[in-house]
């Protein structure tokens, strides 16, 4: 993997982060804990968002809308479970 492409994997996933933190009140954690969650968002929401066939486009946009997506759904899920 090239250093550019981790890069950018890096900055989708703290922005993804950053966003699904802003959105769920209480789901952030810190900015390395957003950049984990938006990578894992991306791949929740490049996973689910097709399986319920919406479609946005392509590019970086699309890219960064399915991660902050996915990293809603993370979240919400996690502080569902921290409730438990």
């Amino acid at each position: 993997m090239a250093v550019e492409t981790l890069l950018v994997w890096l900055l989708i996933g703290a922005v993804a982060g950053w966003l699904a933190g802003l959105v769920v009140r209480g789901g952030g954690f810190g900015l390395i804990g957003n950049i984990v969650v938006g990578i894992l968002g991306a791949f929740v929401g490049g996973w689910l968002f097709p399986q319920l066939g919406v479609s946005v486009g392509g590019g970086i946009v699309d890219t960064i809308l399915f991660a902050t997506g996915g990293a809603i759904v993370l979240l919400v899920v996690v502080s569902l479970f921290r409730r438990a």
